[in-house]
């Protein structure tokens, strides 16, 4: 494997060979010479020194076909298809006559810019010309068609060559390999052989891309053993396309075999197949150890090969590991790379709102944000519930003039549920009907939670029959709407409609059902949907699925059931679980239970205050002041302190909020003379007696949600 540094020293040395020549050509009169100008011109060309390119082609007194083909060529290749078109239109005027290279360098830059416009004229021109059954036209035209994904035009023209050899045949195979058409590709290559051209590693390797399923296993083994037949199983590849089909086919074991076959021949696209194949199959010891093997071997890891084992690293128990890398990452100077800070910004999102902090810094250091910088800080805000932050940062994306998509406009969306905020929200929504998004499966369905949390469900619905439904996403969002405004039968409805309309349902389907039968107590119905999740819908129930049916039964105040189902559960259950079943005992006063479920989430999150603040308030309750100390006295020993709920509201556009005895508001003292009015109101109508236990109430529910809903807002 060459290094940058290689290249770059390379480059230099073929500059300074062509400047040698063109200066000793200079001195000797030679430079008139049309052969040994050429040669110069394409020296030039080919080291991207296009000013001293033009210079020489000015300057030529004799110009034939190759001077102009070696100027449109090198421009091709610069990806500036402008100016090649230019060189052609003028090499016209001049009189010069088109050949096939000409065509095959113009066709060869239409195809790399997908111009399908311009390649029509080109097309044109060779049918006029009497270029047709040139078949380096032929080929290029060919190319040009397959990689503007027109295969029925392409098609066509692989018909009508008087001749066909091994690059016109992988231009056609490769084209129905880019559009997905399996049985057409395979047929193709069959059709190749019986025409007695030999496959090539062109051949093999796109058609390898096609294998991507368990069920396709057999036939990558038979391209395996047919590439081995024609000496193609050492082409890197080959090697490489093989290594990702077998990993795609579920066979770990067969893509390793390929690669410690490999030892002699490997390049950093066989050590990113195959770190990418354990990270795929989760084997993300073998992929650390793998990344590690490539650079003691000598192989210094690309772009992809960070990108792809910092990805691996979201995990708590992998956390150490992620900042190894994000260490070595500095040590190798590559943290202003696009890409790789912004797969550190992902692992650090992942991982948990404690590492919020690093996710930032990052992005604030990094000079070039693209939209992807934007999109994962974005998300990363509304997630952890920062939504001020994330709509902040949102209002300085659009200053920046940053191009946004539907995942910047769903967190964005998102976010304006969280806070409520519906004027924001709307402006938003006008957005994304001024960029075409709206239509979006992921913009639609977070409109529609947006207007459900801002209590217009009228408005969620519309959003809903306004946008295609045959997406689950969208579906799923309707049927919480419902469940959270207490309408869980209309939620039901849209289910056996959804089922009706053979939408497929996912996991997220039936946390929203179970919601929608929590909040309308259908105990039994919702019990029965919950065993028969795996066998009628092939949906393993998840760790969501019991919370709900735990929250069905607390609101039921079947305890004894909830707990029983606990228990049965195929895994431990979490903070979540314990949370949903804690708020039950709280409402039936079971205080015994709930000291016992207590236990459970104060060893799952010691550092969670709710669930200090929660026990409290049942011992005072019931008057057993000496527990309450005991909880008061832990958490100061643990360093535990309650974090103040916050509320607010909208007014003309702006959002005012607040905490229990706040004054950082400009007209707090105006606010708290109202406060007081009403509470003297409260008084003088006789509500004394509840009074107690509304303030006792909102103790509990300060810095509190709706566990189901914030279940849903996670996945």
């Amino acid at each position: 494997m060459r290094s940058l540094r290689s290249v770059v020293e390379s480059s230099a040395n073929a500059l300074f060979k062509v400047m040698i020549t063109h200066s000793r050509a200079v001195k000797s009169g030679t430079v008139t010479d049309i052969y040994l100008a050429n040669n110069i011109l394409n020296g030039y060309s080919r080291t991207q020194q296009f000013c001293l390119a033009h210079k020489l082609f000015d300057e030529m007194l004799n110009r034939d076909t190759v001077s102009w083909n070696t100027m449109i060529a090198g421009y091709v290749n610069r990806r500036n298809l402008e100016i090649a078109w230019e060189f052609l239109r003028s090499m016209r005027r001049s009189g010069f006559e088109l050949d096939g290279y000409t065509f095959g360098s113009l066709l060869k830059g239409i195809a790399s810019s997908r111009q399908c416009d311009v390649g029509l004229k080109v097309h044109s021109m060779i049918i006029k010309m009497g270029y047709a059954p040139n078949i380096y036209c032929g080929s290029a035209l060919l190319d040009m068609y397959a990689k503007c994904e027109r295969v029925e035009e392409a098609y066509v023209v692989f018909e009508h060559m008087p001749e066909r050899n091994s690059v016109s045949w992988n231009a056609i195979i490769a084209g129905y390999v880019q559009v997905g058409d399996r049985g057409t590709a395979f047929w193709l290559f069959d059709c190749m052989e019986q025409d007695g051209v030999k496959p090539d590693d062109g051949t093999i390797a796109p058609l390898l891309t096609l294998l991507d399923d368990a069920e396709f296993y057999k036939s990558t083994m038979q391209i395996h053993g047919k590439s081995s037949k024609l000496g193609l199983e050492f082409s890197n590849t080959v090697c490489n396309a093989t290594i990702t089909s077998y990993s795609e086919c579920g066979s770990i074991a067969d893509a390793k075999k390929v690669f410690d076959s490999s030892f002699d021949t490997r390049d950093i696209v066989t050590w990113n197949s195959m770190l990418a194949a354990y990270l795929v199959h989760r084997k993300e010891e073998l992929a650390y150890n793998l990344f590690k093997d490539m650079q003691r071997l000598g192989f210094e890891p690309d772009i992809y090969s960070y990108t792809s084992v910092v990805s691996a690293c979201f995990e708590e128990a992998r956390k150490n590991l992620g900042q190894s890398l994000h260490g070595l990452i500095i040590k190798r100077g590559l943290e202003q790379s696009g890409p790789i800070s912004n797969a550190l910004i992902a692992m650090y999102l992942k991982s948990n709102n404690k590492s919020m902090e690093e996710a930032i810094n990052i992005f604030e250091c990094l000079e070039f944000k693209d939209r992807v910088s934007w999109n994962s800080i974005l998300t990363g805000l509304s997630q952890f519930g920062l939504s001020e932050d994330a709509l902040k940062f949102f209002l300085h994306m659009r200053y920046m003039v940053v191009e946004f998509d539907h995942y910047t406009l769903s967190a964005v969306i998102r976010s304006c549920s969280d806070l409520a905020t519906l004027q924001l929200g709307q402006q938003v929504h006008v957005l994304a009907l001024k960029s075409g998004l709206e239509s979006n499966e992921f913009v639609a369905s977070s409109l529609i939670f947006m207007y459900a949390k801002c209590g217009i469900i009228e408005d969620s619905r519309k959003s809903f029959e306004e946008n295609p439904k045959d997406s689950s996403i969208t579906w799923n969002s309707i049927i919480f709407g419902y469940a959270q405004h207490g309408q869980g039968y209309v939620g039901l409805d849209l289910f056996f409609e959804m089922k009706k309309r053979k939408v497929k349902l996912d996991h997220i389907t039936f946390v929203a059902v179970l919601t929608a039968c929590s909040h309308i107590g259908l105990v039994e119905q919702a019990c029965e949907l919950l065993k028969c999740m795996e066998s009628d819908y092939g949906i393993t129930p998840r760790m969501e699925h019991y919370a709900c049916a735990v929250d069905i039964y607390g609101r039921a105040g079947r305890l004894n059931e909830a707990k029983t189902l606990i228990g049965a559960m195929p895994f431990e259950p979490d903070a979540v679980v314990w949370k949903t079943f804690l708020g039950a005992c709280r409402a039936c006063g079971n205080i015994e239970l709930a000291s016992e479920v207590a236990s459970h989430l104060l060893d799952i999150e010691p550092e969670e205050h709710c669930t200090y603040v929660l026990l409290s308030d049942m011992y005072g309750h019931l008057k057993r002041w000496d527990e309450k100390a005991s909880i008061k006295r832990l958490m100061r020993e643990r360093g535990v302190k309650k974090v103040p709920g916050w509320s607010w509201i909208e007014i003309k556009n702006e959002v005012h909020a607040f905490k229990a005895e706040d004054r950082s508001h400009p007209y707090w003292e105006t606010i708290y003379f109202v406060l007081g009015g009403l509470m003297n109101e409260i008084k003088r109508i006789d509500f004394v007696a509840n009074v107690d236990v509304f303030i006792c109430d909102l103790e509990i529910l300060d810095g509190h949600c709706d566990l189901n809903a914030e279940a849903f807002s996670s996945l």
